[in-house]
């Protein structure tokens, strides 16, 4: 198979499997199997037929509306779906056919899903960062990337770090600030990419954070108690730091060299 072939499968490959992030998007929060039943329209219950199931096309053809009921359909469902299979070919193209980019899908897949539930309903669930963090560090024998020693440290570090920071904010404002959620998901981060990306994860989402927060504030739709889902800007930093994080970590220790 030559690349292009090989990219243009993992495309699809993503797009379908898009379809199946937005049923764990969906049903993960309320707690709901995600194998059974089969997905049905949120609005009349009816049980969609296999082409309604289409990634992207049925959302376009079907008019963003259920073909019953007619109740609107989120577009969040081709968003996800074409996220999904925009990672799956870049990645492809990247990687190539290696288990890291095995690694980096299934990283990927998660972190797309935690984005969406937190940004919804400010919830990070254990049912995938925990799992999440043994999957990191499997990978990381696997692999060989980062190694077992980093992935074990970056869970630590992910998780630690973000601990020291809850504890001390309650202990000068005697209010809670970061969630336990935030923390197991930078612990599975860690697994996946290491200390030293894992740091630089915690700094591009504290910074993209602080940014929408002040946005926010000036736009008078909050104040400074304003609760924003960190887990998103986490999800987002973590994705930076895997794709470009390695140069950019690169490009900065160069100043530390001796001359």
């Amino acid at each position: 198979m030559n690349d292009i072939a090989f990219i243009a499968l993992a495309t699809i490959v993503g797009a379908m499997l898009g379809s199946f992030l937005n049923v764990c998007i969906y049903r993960v929060p309320l707690r709901k199997s995600i194998v059974f039943p089969a997905s049905a329209c949120e609005s009349c219950k009816r049980e969609l037929s296999w082409y309604e199931n289409l990634p992207i096309v049925s959302w376009v053809m079907l008019g963003a509306t259920c073909r019953t009921c007619k109740a609107p359909l989120s577009v969040v469902h081709p968003l996800v779906e074409a996220l999904t299979a925009l990672m799956f070919g870049a990645a492809a193209w990247y990687y190539g056919p290696t288990l890291l980019l095995l690694s980096r899908l299934v990283f990927g897949c998660m972190l797309i899903v935690l984005f969406a539930i937190d940004f919804e309903h400010q919830l990070l669930p254990n049912v995938i960062t925990l799992p999440g963090i043994a999957v990191g560090i499997v990978f990381s024998v696997v692999t060989g990337e980062p190694g077992i020693t980093a992935s074990l440290i970056g869970a630590v570090v992910g998780g630690g770090s973000l601990w020291l920071i809850a504890e001390a904010y309650y202990r000068i404002r005697h209010e809670e600030g970061l969630g336990v959620g935030d923390m197991k998901m930078l612990a599975m981060i860690g697994a996946f990419l290491g200390w030293q990306l894992t740091i630089m994860t915690l700094v591009m989402g504290s910074l993209a954070g602080s940014v929408v927060g002040l946005v926010v504030i000036a736009a008078r739709k909050g104040d400074m108690k304003y609760a924003l889902p960190f887990g998103t800007f986490l999800a987002m930093g973590a994705a930076l730091a895997a794709t470009v994080g390695p140069a950019l970590l690169t490009w900065y220790l160069q100043f530390w060299e001796p001359l």
